[in-house]
This record gives C-alpha cells, sequence and structure tokens, in this order.
C-alpha cells in the first residue's frame, strides 16, 4: 500500500495541486486535509504547502496557525510524524511553534522568483534523509517573506545540533546563515522556503525536488 500524505489546505493556499502531482510522482498517494477539520485522517506524513493562507493580511501564517488542523498537526508532530512546511507552510510552522526562528521581508523588499542551488548540509531529517550530504541542488523559490532570523543563542542551538539541513549556495533573500530549511530537535518537522514540488521534471528545469520528496516517504 501507498504512504498517504495529508496535504493542507488552508484559503489562500496555492501550491497543493502542484504538491499533491509531486506525490504522486514519487509514489505516494495524497490526501487534501481542510484546515477547518482538526484531523490528520491518519495519514502517514502531512505536508504545509506554500500559498498565501488566510491572505497574510497580518503576517505570514500568523492566521493559519488558529485553524483547527494545525492543532492536530501539532499533536502528529509530536508523536514523531513527519510534517514538512514549503514557503508559506514554513512561515505557518514558526508561527505555530513548531520551528524556531520567524520569516521577514527579504533584503531589499524585492520577492524573488528564481532557481536556486541548495547545498545539503545534514541528511538526519525527513526531508533530507534520502539526499547526499553536501550536494548541491537545484530548486527555485517563489516569495516576498522568505528571509529567515533568529536570535543568537538560537542560531547556535541550530548550528551545534546539526539542524541547518539545508543552506543557500548564493543568499537570495539576507537569510541568517545562509539558511533555506531547518528541522525540529526530533528531526521529523522541516520547513525550508524553496519549492521542491516545483523541481520534478526536466521539463521544469530540474529534477532535484525529488530526493527530498522521496526521503519524506523513506
Amino acid at each position: 500500500m501507498s504512504p498517504r500524505v495529508g496535504v493542507v489546505l488552508f484559503p489562500g493556499s496555492n501550491c497543493e495541486q502542484d504538491m499533491i502531482e509531486a506525490m504522486g510522482l514519487v509514489g505516494a498517494e495524497p490526501e487534501i486535509l481542510w484546515h477547518g477539520d482538526a484531523t490528520t485522517k491518519g495519514v502517514d506524513a502531512v505536508i504545509v504547502p506554500g500559498g498565501f493562507a488566510h491572505g497574510d493580511y497580518l503576517r505570514p501564517g500568523a492566521i493559519a496557525r488558529f485553524s483547527p488542523i494545525m492543532g492536530a498537526v501539532s499533536e502528529f508532530a509530536a508523536a514523531g510524524g513527519p510534517v514538512v512546511g514549503i514557503c508559506n507552510g514554513f512561515q505557518v510552522l514558526t508561527e505555530a511553534g513548531l520551528l524556531p526562528g520567524a520569516l521577514q521581508k527579504n533584503a531589499g523588499l524585492k520577492f524573488v522568483c528564481t532557481m536556486v542551488e541548495l547545498r545539503v548540509e545534514s541528511t538526519d531529517s525527513v526531508l533530507t534523509r534520502g539526499a547526499e550530504a553536501g550536494s548541491v541542488l537545484r530548486v527555485p523559490i517563489n516569495h516576498f517573506e522568505g528571509n529567515y532570523t533568529c536570535d543568537a543563542d538560537t542560531l547556535a542551538q541550530l548550528r551545534d545540533e546539526d539542524r541547518i539541513v539545508l543552506r543557500y549556495v548564493e543568499n537570495p533573500n539576507g537569510s541568517i546563515d545562509d539558511i533555506a530549511g531547518i528541522c525540529n530537535e526530533g528531526r521529523n518537522v522541516v520547513g525550508l522556503m524553496p519549492h521542491p514540488e516545483r523541481a520534478t521534471s526536466e521539463l521544469l528545469g530540474s529534477i532535484d525536488g525529488l530526493p527530498l520528496l522521496r526521503s519524506i516517504l523513506s
């Protein structure tokens, strides 16, 4: 039986269909998790996709964190379930307290939509365990508030505990320490700004997102 992967749908999400297609490509059975339902429906993994959850009228993810689904996602994560937040999903996970730090406006206050190179810094996470440490992946980004920030103590902890899983080779948004993705202490919750679901075909310009997506299922 194929692993069941829940894809959270908020009002304003716009990457859920991309993720559903990508999950199908790597052999998963994707299922939409509506933000108003307080259940993860027994899925094997949860993905919080990109978009503009609840319109991002306050801060990205600040309203979405109060949706009933996030209580269920928090319980799922606490039990060791794999949870990955991508772009706006990363913002939601920080607002919900599942990951430390915050995402702020890009350096230069410019929206960035381009292909970037990511270096795999750690393979000890649900997103990167199928990748090769030190390898460089070409994956697109598409964000205005993707500039990761945290205090000095949090940064030191992330470094010491090998929880920075992805770094930008060339920093596109001002993120502290070139951070593109981090994980929690349990290594089962990961947030990243780049979109691996948009790097699954040579027609899209890269297949480098596939090792990351397959890792979620392993």
